[in-house]
């Protein structure tokens, strides 16, 4: 989701993962066989790899899928607690658009400043199909070091150097269900696995039930994993990577604009 930015805020305390609290305020991509029983979003059965065909001419202009809406103006801050200091990571819905592969995307842009110094500023871009799917079509990244450009590594396209779109989430996600994410050679090869559509998380921002959570990895980094929370109507509200790695991100902020 991937998917850090711009005030530090004063920070509450780290909150546990576990328990209930308050109700929270191409080459393209490969075809899975239909079985009996296919979910109506059109995709294969739960427990199976997801793969929708990619087609240009099925995408919507708004992106809502219920783990993943995308209305312009919305802006999410998230922190996290690293060796080297605090970063903030501020995400902010454009209300740009960018056409890849004949698709019009919504453009979002995502900014990690670490002790107050910019440390990424990377735009990313999304589109969801007519089934729901909310697809990831690439990012535009850049890395600095106290205000200095030193790289561009993670930056792809889809339908540039053998990249293809991916999917960041699912129309009508099932415990099992596995997709690719990210998809560029030798740059990106993300996938998740859902793993509970249960779960309760407590972070900063509030405390929220029924939450989606997937296991991400990649074979470019075999021994990391990371585990993604997702609330309805929200979207991301926590990350952990408790293998091959410590950290967690967690949403102190979140605001959409009136309806």
């Amino acid at each position: 989701m991937s998917q850090r930015k711009t005030i530090l805020l004063a920070l509450a305390a780290t909150a546990l993962l576990a328990g209930c609290g308050r109700q929270g305020a191409s080459s393209l991509l490969g075809t899975t066989s239909a079985a009996d029983g296919a979910r109506a979003s059109g995709l294969s059965p739960a427990g199976h790899e997801i793969a929708p065909v990619f087609d240009p001419n099925n995408y919507v202009a708004t992106v809502d899928n219920e783990f993943f809406p995308l209305p312009p103006g919305t802006i999410w801050v998230y922190v996290e607690h690293t060796p080297e200091g605090v970063e903030i990571d501020t995400v902010e819905v454009t209300h740009d658009k960018k056409t890849i592969l004949g698709v019009e995307t919504t453009v979002i842009r995502d900014r990690v400043y670490l002790e107050g110094s910019l440390k990424e500023d990377t735009f990313d871009w999304y589109a969801q199909d007519k089934q729901g799917n909310v697809w990831y079509f690439g990012e535009d990244t850049k890395s600095y070091d106290h205000g200095q450009l030193v790289g561009t590594a993670g930056s792809w396209e889809a339908g540039q150097n053998g990249a293809a779109a991916g999917i960041i989430m699912l129309a009508d996600p099932q415990k099992g269900d596995t997709y690719q994410q990210e998809n560029s050679p030798g740059v990106v090869a993300d996938r998740a696995k859902v793993v509970r559509l249960d779960a309760s998380v407590t972070v900063p921002y509030g405390s929220f039930d029924g939450c989606l959570q997937t296991a991400d990895s990649t074979p470019i980094e075999p021994g990391v994993r990371e585990y993604k929370f997702y609330a309805k109507g929200i979207g991301p509200v926590l990350e952990v990577t408790p293998k091959g790695g410590q950290g967690r991100v967690e949403l102190v902020s979140f605001s959409k604009p009136s309806p």
